[in-house]
């Protein structure tokens, strides 16, 4: 690893190439005063007013460390190519604790052979790692942060949780995570950030099986990844079916509507069985002639059948007892093309184009039907055929002016055309949309302190048949980290994004769907405007972290849904603007590893809502937390996992999230097989449950579904993993540390 000076105490880091992300420490004393990392083109610098003689620590996963003395001066040094040999290695690098490094606003982490080996899957590794604010959930396996999902890129490439699922734990060599969203993922809808870089591969093949079942009732998740490199390009196919069939699914109900001259109150009890299968399809292809360039095509498809039937009684005053016969259905199909080019022109300029097509289509078939004491039967239907065309580019551009100084700025737009059509009703609108995002972030680091800032424009042009909406709005937001030593990281969030509404629910169709109730647009919906701020503190040292955050949302104009009275009986429930709605909260997150085997991971969560819609107000208090445990001794990983979950409230309506628990046993008889058995929702009769409850003075409720097809599953799951023959023989080298401050990261 070299390094040559471009300023004050700087230096490049190389092997045979620069290597990048190598972690530079500056001591005075044994003090530190100084910490950074490496750029892509290897070059690092400090500047510091100390005259005295200093030590400088260089670190680089994967390579031998190395130590050098700057002599006491004012004067700059520069201290030229600074050579680090690669660890030496056998058939794979062995990792002894996991490393944990805070740079530039972003957690990076290699994975320890502790944690890789008590991981049979990459969701499981992600709920091992010091990820304050990532929720990795391993039941519904998806990851989100702040109730929203994270931007995800695999080397350097947008993914999706399917490329996410589709991974083998072994094949990461570092993760870096961000709760911030970046200012070009800003108009995505996406919450934080997620990068994965995985190990260099030779000229090889590999075939990834993954599935798990329940032994009581149709619960199957499956994924399938094939893989061959040859030289520059990569070939992937992935299938990832899902499929339920639950038939103990139930809804209660207690609610009212209440209007001037009218009120009725409706007890409901249905039996709610679903089914669905869904069969997501990925064909990839990766070429990358030169270290600097890389291009990728995806084509990817989901088929989705989903059907849903009620069956229930109902009882109000109005209309007596009666049944009711309720069904819903729906086939979705969204084919779509996935191309993307990087160039890094050099050390210090890279340009990326991205362009996304799709087409999709959805028929969505609903018939409720109520049977009258009177013998007076109901029907109400509502039919849908949905068809999209969608066309998405952006250009972003990056340039680093030196090592810790750097300007970036993109350009995106998309464009697409929907057709509704409402079977029977004669409405068939055209819904067209030009959204544009025009974006630039600043970056800069100066000593301890590492700052960004980025503000974008928002250009949304759309219509239909009958409206007509031009937005343009701004997005903004602000960040400075401060690493005051090597074991606290200290942060400051700011950031302003508004929420558009679309033209659905603007569109002015409405359509009865039970005898008291109607559904509506609502073309006088206005801006959201979301502002958030953070603070948040993390301590690491050795095997243990501990992450606080304090979190304040305020919306302004949220949009929720009410209901209101019409007259006759009759009563409408559409989209609205609420007039106040803030959020406070407060996070706890402590982290143990490889204790003897044994890791800990818990989270703590104190939430405060406020929500004010009109003259009214309503204050909620929340607890909820999360814990997983794991313990791993030689093929054998026991693991449990539970959710405490949160309270909210919308407007008038409060929700509790989804409950969940699992006990995990798992045994890897051999590098290739992992088989495994799960208890999921131990001692609860009710399965998964959905409480809410809505304090609407016109549609006052209390509600519950629950599934007990859920309640003490049992859960079988089995993983395959080969890389194939000579011919196939993969370069496992991988990036990561040989030595940290405990001295125990690696052996050969």
């Amino acid at each position: 690893m070299c390094c040559r000076s471009f300023g004050a105490n700087s230096g490049r880091t190389c092997s045979q190439t620069v290597v990048a992300d190598a972690i530079c420490t500056l001591y005075e004393d044994k003090e530190e005063i100084g910490r950074t990392t490496t750029g892509q083109d290897g070059i690092f610098r400090f500047r510091t007013d100390s005259e005295a003689a200093l030590t400088l620590e260089i670190d680089k996963p994967g390579f031998s460390g190395t130590v050098i003395v700057v002599e006491a001066g004012k004067k700059n040094h520069d201290l030229g190519y600074i050579a680090l040999s690669e660890a030496s290695t056998l058939d794979e690098l062995q990792v002894k604790a996991t490393e944990v490094v805070q740079a530039k606003g972003r957690t990076i982490v290699y994975p320890s052979e502790a944690d890789l080996n008590a991981s049979s899957t990459t969701l499981s590794l992600l709920q091992k790692l010091p990820l304050a604010g990532l929720f990795a959930d391993p039941i519904n396996r998806s990851l989100t942060v702040r109730n929203g999902t994270p931007m995800i890129l695999i080397n350097g490439i947008p993914a999706t949780m399917n490329d996410v699922n589709s991974l083998l734990p072994k094949d990461i060599a570092k993760i870096e995570y961000s709760y911030i969203t970046p200012a070009r993922y800003a108009d995505k809808g996406k919450n934080g950030f997620l990068s994965i870089t995985l190990k260099e591969r030779e000229d090889g093949g590999q075939v990834y099986l993954w599935g798990r079942s329940a032994v009581t009732t149709t619960f199957v998740d499956a994924n399938l990844q094939a893989q061959y490199h040859q030289g520059p390009s990569q070939f992937t196919l992935q299938y990832s079916p899902s499929w339920r069939n639950y038939q103990d699914v139930y809804d209660n109900s207690t609610m009212q509507y209440i209007g001037d001259d009218f009120k009725v109150k409706i007890e409901q009890h249905d039996r709610n069985p679903f089914n669905y299968h869904m069969h997501a399809l990925g064909l990839k292809y990766d070429f990358a002639p030169s270290e600097r360039t890389v291009f990728s095509a995806r084509f990817s498809a989901t088929p989705n059948i989903s059907t849903n039937r009620v069956i229930g009684t109902m009882t109000d005053n109005v209309l007596g007892e009666y049944d009711t016969k309720n069904s819903n259905s729906s086939r979705d199909f969204t084919p779509s093309l996935d191309l993307f080019f990087r160039h890094d022109f050099n050390a210090r300029n890279s340009l990326e184009v991205q362009v996304v097509g799709t087409l999709s289509s959805s028929d969505y078939r609903r018939e409720n039907n109520y049977d009258l004491s009177n013998n007076d039967d109901l029907q109400y239907i509502n039919d849908i055929n949905n068809r999209r065309r969608s066309l998405i580019s952006e250009v972003s551009y990056v340039h680093n002016f030196d090592q810790s100084t750097s300007l970036s700025g993109g350009v995106q737009n998309s464009v697409s055309h929907n057709t509704n059509e409402y079977i029977g009703h004669n409405f068939k609108p055209v819904l067209t949309d030009n959204n544009n995002y025009i974006y630039a972030r600043f970056a800069k680091q100066i000593n301890r302190v590492y700052f960004t800032a980025s503000s974008g424009i928002k250009m949304l042009w759309s219509h239909n048949n009958d409206i007509r909406r031009h937005y343009v709005r701004n997005l903004s937001s602000a960040n400075i980290t401060w690493y005051p030593n090597q074991k606290w990281t200290l942060q400051g969030v700011f950031s302003y994004n508004p929420s558009l509404p679309s033209l659905s629910t603007l569109t002015d169709h409405a359509v009865q769907v039970s005898p008291y109730l109607w559904s509506n647009g609502n073309p006088d919906l206005k801006t959201s405007e979301n502002l958030y701020y953070i603070i948040a503190g993390m301590y690491q040292h050795r095997k243990f972290s501990v992450g606080m955050q304090a979190y304040y949302c305020d919306l302004k104009k949220p949009v929720f849904t009410d209901v209101v009275y019409m007259g006759n009986g009759q009563f409408l429930s559409q989209s609205v603007n609420a007039a106040k709605y803030t959020v406070t909260q407060g996070t706890l997150s402590l982290r143990i590893s490889d204790i003897y085997g044994f890791g800990a991971n818990a989270i703590i969560e104190l939430s405060r809502y406020d929500s004010r819609v009109g003259n009214w107000n309503y204050n909620l208090t929340s607890l909820s937390g999360r814990l997983d445990l794991w313990w791993n001794k030689g093929p054998w990983t026991v693991s449990y996992y539970r959710k405490f979950p949160d309270k909210w409230i919308e407007g008038y309506n409060e929700s509790k999230g989804e409950n969940g628990d699992a006990l995990q046993v798992e045994y890897r008889p051999n590098k290739h097989w992992t088989v495994g058995a799960s208890w999921w929702y131990m001692f609860d009769k009710k399965g998964t449950r959905y409480p809410s409850w809505s304090q609407s003075p016109v549609n006052p409720a209390v509600s519950e579904r629950y599934i007990k097809d859920n309640s003490n599953m049992v859960c079988l799951n089995v993983t395959y993993t080969a890389d194939f023959g000579a011919l196939f023989k993969r370069n496992i080298r991988r990036s990561l540390n040989n030595a940290d401050s405990n001295n125990s990261l690696m052996k050969n």
